[in-house]
């Protein structure tokens, strides 16, 4: 997989593509990430990439014509699946879609800043506009990585245990179940017997127990949405 972002600070980015899953699969070779520059393809001696909006009002709007240069540029050069656009006022971005997006060949995450985006970018050049939560950032940079992280560590080979991604939460449309290593009793607080057992069938159906119990807990709206999809 091949990952282009796009933002007005690139450094940002450059200790979480060196550590952590990111940086492991782009060692692995499994995926590959570049990080571009939008005021490589400013206007001017200062290179801009925003203006005043029309109409009057707080904040800067990034202009087109650098957005449309950088893109332009990379689709010249190879074909994307998707370009996404990272904003509040986008689709929410969930483990279906990151599941999804794993499969693709070619992605582009174009990182939003400033008060917003020029319209006429958002309706010609992006695919798929996500978002992270009902939240405003200071720009897209925070969201393009929690993007990744969990799209990148979806790609066969990038896990140590790959059906360790497959168990994880939303991914059943439940939480995920408790989980206990050693040791069995750690200050009076005691593994559940089932789980010491040796039974794999009945440590099966504790943990699907245990899964529906958490949801219905914390986020009871999931078992509706799960009897409605069943």
């Amino acid at each position: 997989m091949r990952i282009d972002i796009i933002s007005v600070i690139p450094d940002f980015f450059s200790s979480p593509l060196e550590k952590g899953l990111l940086g492991i699969a782009r060692r692995k070779g499994l995926a590959e990430i570049h990080v571009h520059n939008l005021h490589d393809y400013g206007l001017g001696k200062y290179q801009q990439v925003d203006d005043a909006p029309f109409g009057g009002g707080a904040g800067m709007v990034i202009r087109p014509e650098p957005v449309f240069a950088c893109i332009e540029k990379l689709q010249a050069e190879r074909s994307y699946e998707e370009v996404i656009f990272m904003t509040p006022d986008g689709q929410a971005f969930d483990q279906k879609r990151a599941n999804r997006l794993s499969r693709k060949g070619n992605l582009v995450i174009l990182c939003g800043h400033y008060k917003a985006m020029d319209e006429r970018i958002r309706r010609t050049l992006v695919t798929m506009e996500l978002s992270v939560g009902d939240v405003v950032l200071s720009g897209g940079e925070i969201p393009a990585l929690m993007v990744m992280d969990a799209v990148v560590r979806l790609i066969p080979g990038v896990l140590g245990d790959g059906e360790s991604a497959l168990t994880d939460s939303f991914q059943s449309e439940l939480l995920d179940c408790a989980w206990y290593t050693r040791p069995a009793e750690f200050r009076g607080m005691k593994v559940p017997d089932v789980l010491l057992s040796g039974h794999h069938e009945k440590i099966e159906l504790w943990r699907q127990e245990n899964a529906r119990e958490r949801t219905l807990e914390r986020r009871p709206e999931m078992l509706g949405k799960e009897s409605e999809e069943e």
